[in-house]
C-alpha cells in the first residue's frame, strides 16, 4: 500500500460539515484506509474574486489526511474528483488557471503519492506542484509527516515550512485536533 498525503479545504457553505463529510468519503473509498488527519487550520485565500473587498473574502478551512491504497493514483484522482462532486464542487468551463483561486464547497488535492513523481500531461501531478510555497499546505503537513523528503526537492516537509516566504494567515482552528471523530 502506498502511504498518500492528501490536502483538503473548504470556504463555502458549512466548511467543517463539508470536511467531516469528506473524511467520511475517504473511509469508503475502496482499497483504501483512512489513517490521520491534521488539525484544521483557518487559512487566508491567496487572491480575492474579480470585485470583491480584500475584508470580504472567504476563508478557507484547510487540513491534510493520511491515508494508504492500493489504487492506482490515476484511478484515486478519479474518486477524489467524484467525491468532491458529490459534496457540491462545481468546476466551471475555463482553464486550471482560470479557476485557481475560485470559491468551493471541496477542494482535495494529492500532495504525495508514496514516494512517486508523477507528471501526466493532464490534471495529474504528484507532488502537487505548488505545495512548497503554500502555507496552508505545508503547517498542516509537518503536523502529520515533518520529516517526510520532497522526491524532487530533497527537502523534508520541516525545512520546506522552515524555508518558506508566504505571508497569508494560517491560524489553527477552534475545532481541536480530532475535529474528524465523530
Amino acid at each position: 500500500m502506498a502511504r498518500v498525503f492528501l490536502s483538503l479545504g473548504s470556504n463555502l457553505g458549512d466548511r467543517l460539515t463539508l470536511l467531516k463529510a469528506a473524511v467520511r468519503g475517504l473511509r469508503e473509498i475502496g482499497e483504501t484506509r483512512f489513517v490521520g488527519a491534521s488539525p484544521l487550520y483557518e487559512t487566508e485565500p491567496w487572491e480575492s474574486e474579480p470585485g470583491q473587498a480584500l475584508d470580504e473574502r472567504r476563508w478557507y478551512l484547510n487540513c491534510v489526511v493520511a491515508i494508504e491504497t492500493t489504487l492506482s493514483p490515476r484511478d484515486l484522482l478519479e474518486r477524489l474528483q467524484a467525491l468532491e462532486g458529490a459534496l457540491g464542487r462545481a468546476r466551471p468551463a475555463g482553464t486550471p488557471e482560470s479557476r485557481r483561486f475560485l470559491p468551493r464547497t471541496l477542494d482535495i488535492d494529492i500532495l504525495f503519492f508514496g514516494d512517486r513523481v508523477i507528471s501526466a500531461p493532464d490534471d495529474l501531478h504528484v507532488p502537487h506542484l505548488l505545495l512548497d510555497q503554500r502555507a496552508f499546505v505545508l503547517r498542516p503537513l509537518a503536523d502529520l509527516a515533518p520529516e517526510l523528503e520532497h522526491p524532487a526537492l530533497y527537502q523534508t516537509v520541516r525545512e520546506l515550512l522552515d524555508a518558506l516566504d508566504d505571508d497569508h494567515d494560517v491560524r489553527p482552528s477552534e475545532h481541536g485536533a480530532r475535529w474528524f471523530e465523530d
